[in-house]
């Protein structure tokens, strides 16, 4: 007899309206693995982020008392009529970690833990507790006295608390300096102009104090050791300046109030340079970038200290913690071990624990959440995860899918969004949305194996089995970008030649060495231009319009339309919202939780003032116009009454790259890493940089199978215009569509960083020498 409590074993969803989704209903087995794809706007985020994962969140915050809930905020309940047999989901997304300076590999896993813990019971000499090997921990010395409940007296006299924290750079292993040169030009004098600084100039006020105070028509360099000392360093004080009284301060501390204790996105365009250029970043000289005090340094295990260990990569430190033999931490040992071992497995071996997490990129981040969970005891939990193999090369991808199955195993429900086939492909239930994107797509066109969707007529059943072919012949090269001893992290000293005027693909295991060869060798000569994922800076009103330059054609074409100003359609300007003040939200920030943003009562989070929506251009107004997806609005803009040729344009470009989905309003910190990439690169194409070198991280993430023909097309339209595209890929179908491949390896971090290969990838296909060319000679069923 069936137990009622077995009777649970679907999540049904009915009637699901988030975004884009058109009431649909689905059912998804629990404790199975179930990738949902389709293409990109779809709807596959909106149902299973922000239906069944934020519904599971909200009803999680209500199980709090009222006092907690009081003090967290509010969560809408999703656009669903029935959502059953939910249980608690925890997001395993792409976001990229926050950028604290302190926050490292190893802390935010826990391996530094265990290792602080292994290094205070085995360490030599013995210098205290776990807290003794940690950099966030600083040493103090405390006095006082306390009077307990009986009134008995303690008085504690200069008593030390250990820490590893290194006092000159406060656990942060760089120093910040000032480059003097950025800042004063020491063969001028103060009337010839010597501070360089923005908006110091030589017969301004800013520089008037300071020539009241030193000989403003002497050098710099002639000054004495006391005048250079006033100019740059004095303490603050009053002086006459033209008989006014004006506080006087040295230069350098003037500026690092007024400019380099900002964050530079706050700056104005030309001050940021500035800062960027004048901040110097050097390695703390105290601890040797370890972080570490003297004292943290002092003992060691087996001649190593926990700095050292853990700047190791984790293969080498699992390798180094197993010549340990201590039956005494015999159970620490075994878990961090275990710990290390899950960290190679998902690809991440060639990292350091030393790492900052800020400087991870989406897919490494993501993978390092899934860690934390590897060997968690937990049960019956709804794992969701955003596109796992972002960043990881074919050899990596079959291991991710052992780990993504070793997780249902265990009795978890497992939701995947993904595009790669070979994720699809071990899916025990598959949903496919679409049959478009934005208001094409929110349906629900396949339900079932994956031998159903094979046979099925959508737009992924049509493309599974998809494989591109090799070129029959490839363009010949105009020239060459030279690349010499490259040796930018793990790089052994790289010689190569990126050939110009060619598509060109540079691929490799993840930790290769791709990422280092562009940004220490490539990046920033005359003529490379780097599109990457990074996000996109700006405020709360940017968006794709703002920030591609289209919003300004469409507000011309209103104001001419209606006779009136073009400002009065600037959500930034006069035809704000004056409540809030053009964002569409209001935003209430806590010191103790999460910043809630509501839609504005007054605007309805439409932006502007009731009458300026009252004007219109071909029946719409500006709000109606930044709901639009790409697409509409491009048929909106190319012809008609609202023809509109500069916007039209810009909309075609932002389409040729797979963005017709996205609406022209949509905030920008919404977007994925994909997605700004893409933004990034409509601008790029647009440039008319025949010559130019244009390098891409990655443009098929996020990108379903259909529309990677897509953008192979716009690959060659750009070669063929004239410009030199190198893309750093992990996709085969690029690969084969290559004219020239740069494989690096053979393996990750110091078995990496040396090319492998170099060649066309028919070579490489024949070659097989390497992982790459295994992999993609049986995408091309050249195989043996």
């Amino acid at each position: 007899m069936t137990h009622p409590a077995d009777t649970h074993p679907v999540i049904r969803v009915h009637g699901a309206r988030e975004n884009n989704l058109k009431g649909i209903d689905v059912e998804i087995p629990k404790r199975r693995l179930t990738v949902f794809t389709g293409v990109s706007g779809s709807g596959k985020s909106s149902l299973v982020f922000g239906t069944i994962a934020a519904e599971s969140r909200r009803l999680i915050d209500e199980t709090y008392s009222t006092f907690v809930q009081g003090f967290m905020p509010t969560l809408p309940r999703p656009e669903v009529d029935v959502l059953e047999g939910l249980t608690t989901a925890i997001l395993v997304d792409q976001e990229r970690m926050g950028s604290n300076p302190r926050s490292t590999l190893g802390t935010v896993t826990d391996a530094n833990a265990m290792l602080r813990t292994l290094f205070s019971r085995l360490g030599k000499p013995y210098i205290g507790g776990a807290t003794a090997f940690s950099f966030n921990i600083p040493t103090t010395t405390v006095g006082g006295a306390s009077v307990t409940e009986s009134g008995k007296k303690n008085v504690i006299k200069q008593q030390v608390y250990l820490g590893g924290m290194c006092p000159m750079c406060e656990g942060r292993g760089t120093v910040s300096d000032l480059d003097l040169s950025q800042i004063i030009d020491e063969s001028k004098s103060l009337e010839d102009g010597a501070i360089l600084v923005p908006g110091y100039t030589a017969d301004g006020w800013m520089v008037a104090p300071y020539k009241t105070q030193v000989p403003s028509d002497r050098p710099i360099a002639e000054l004495t050791a006391k005048q250079r000392d006033d100019l740059l360093h004095a303490e603050p004080r009053k002086v006459k300046v033209e008989k006014i009284n004006v506080t006087y301060e040295g230069l350098i501390p003037k500026i690092r109030k007024s400019m380099f204790s900002k964050d530079p996105d706050s700056l104005q365009p030309h001050i940021k340079r500035f800062v960027e250029a004048a901040a110097v970043f050097d390695t703390c000289s105290a601890c040797g970038g370890t972080r570490l005090n003297v004292s943290a340094r002092s003992s060691t295990i087996g001649g190593r200290h926990i700095g050292e260990a853990c700047a190791l990569q984790v293969t080498d430190l699992a390798a180094w913690l197993r010549t340990l033999d201590e039956p005494s931490v015999a159970p620490l040992l075994e878990k961090l071990l275990h710990l290390l071992d899950s960290f190679v497995e998902i690809g991440l071996g060639y990292l350091s624990l030393d790492r900052p997490s800020g400087t991870l990129s989406g897919g490494e981040a993501q993978r390092t959440k899934m860690v934390r969970h590897l060997g968690s005891a937990l049960t019956d939990v709804t794992y969701v995860f955003d596109e796992p193999t972002i960043g990881l090369h074919p050899h990596d991808v079959a291991r991710m899918n052992q780990l993504l199955g070793q997780l249902r195993d265990n009795g978890n429900t497992v939701l995947v969004v993904e595009h790669k086939p070979e994720t699809i492909a071990i899916a025990d239930h598959v949903v496919d949305m679409g049959p478009g994107a934005g208001t094409a797509g929110g349906e629900v066109v396949y339900e079932g194996d994956l031998a159903g969707l094979r046979g099925s007529d959508t737009h992924t059943g049509r493309h599974l089995s998809y494989r591109a072919s090799l070129k029959d012949t490839v363009r010949t090269a105009s020239g060459a970008l030279e690349v010499r001893g490259a040796d930018t992290h793990n790089l052994r000293s790289v010689d190569v030649d990126i050939p110009l005027g060619v598509l060109t693909v540079l691929t490799g295991v993840a930790g290769s060495g791709k990422s280092s060869l562009i940004s220490g060798s490539v990046a920033g000569r005359d003529g490379v231009v780097t599109v990457d994922q990074a996000p996109i800076k700006g405020s709360r009103r940017s968006n794709p319009a703002t920030y591609t330059g289209l919003l300004e054609p469409i507000r011309k074409a209103f104001a001419k339309a209606n006779g009136v100003k073009p400002a009065l359609f600037s959500a930034n300007s006069e035809g704000a919202c004056p409540t809030c003040r053009g964002s569409g939200v209001i935003v209430t920030e806590f010191s103790f939780t999460d910043t809630v943003s509501t839609p504005c009562e007054d605007c309805g989070g439409k932006r502007y003032q009731a009458e300026v929506l009252d004007l219109r251009l071909a029946g719409l107004n500006i709000a109606e116009v930044l709901a639009l997806p790409v697409a509409d609005a491009h048929a909106f803009f190319a012809e008609g009454e609202a023809r509109t040729p500069a916007a039209a344009t810009i909309l075609a470009r932002l389409a040729d790259v797979g963005l017709g989905y996205l609406t022209l309003g949509q905030p920008l910190n919404t977007l994925s890493g994909g997605e700004r990439q893409r933004v990034r690169l409509a601008m790029s194409t647009g440039r008319g940089s025949g010559g130019q070198v244009l390098v891409l991280d990655e443009p098929t993430v996020g990108l379903h199978l259909a529309e990677v023909a897509q953008l192979l097309a716009l690959l060659d339209r750009l070669v063929d215009d004239g410009m030199s595209v190198v893309v750093i890929e992990h996709h085969q179908a690029v690969m084969a569509h290559a004219d020239w491949i740069i494989d690096l390896g053979p393996g990750a971090g110091h078995d990496g960083g040396t090319v492998v290969f170099e060649g066309t990838p028919t070579d490489l296909v024949a070659d097989r020498s390497t992982l790459t060319g295994e992999h993609l000679a049986r995408y091309v069923g050249t195989e043996d």
